[in-house]
């Protein structure tokens, strides 16, 4: 795998608050060519803090069949919220399965068994 290859993406939360980075301001998809992400922006109440901003992102959706890897929406965003990794097992069955929403962006990638020991 090589360093730069840009593969799943990945929402990100601080480690210290756990609060959301994502602040729904909509640069990541205004910034993507083939308009595969969806994000719906509500306002933080006191009672009830998703995020560190004003607002935070209530829909957030990819739709990976779309994605093109291209890795502007990780360039375009300001708190560096998204991101992508390395994970490339992304196929599946039916097209509804491939529209990632905000809960699969936030969780953590799965641990893959390598199919090698090191030093093979």
């Amino acid at each position: 795998m090589y360093p730069r290859f840009r593969g799943r993406h990945r929402l990100h939360r601080f480690e210290d608050t756990g609060l959301e980075k994502c602040v729904g301001c909509s640069l990541c998809a205004a910034a993507c060519p083939a308009d595969c992400i969806r994000v719906v922006s509500a306002e933080n109440t006191p009672e009830n803090r998703i995020s560190a901003g004003e607002r935070y992102a209530a829909v957030y959706e990819i739709n990976m069949s779309r994605c093109i890897f291209c890795g502007y929406c990780e360039v375009a965003c300001p708190f560096d919220a998204i991101t992508m990794g390395h994970d490339y097992e992304l196929s599946d069955y039916r097209r509804g399965d491939l529209i990632f929403t905000k809960e699969m962006l936030l969780a953590e990638p799965l641990e893959r068994t390598p199919l090698r020991a090191e030093g093979e």
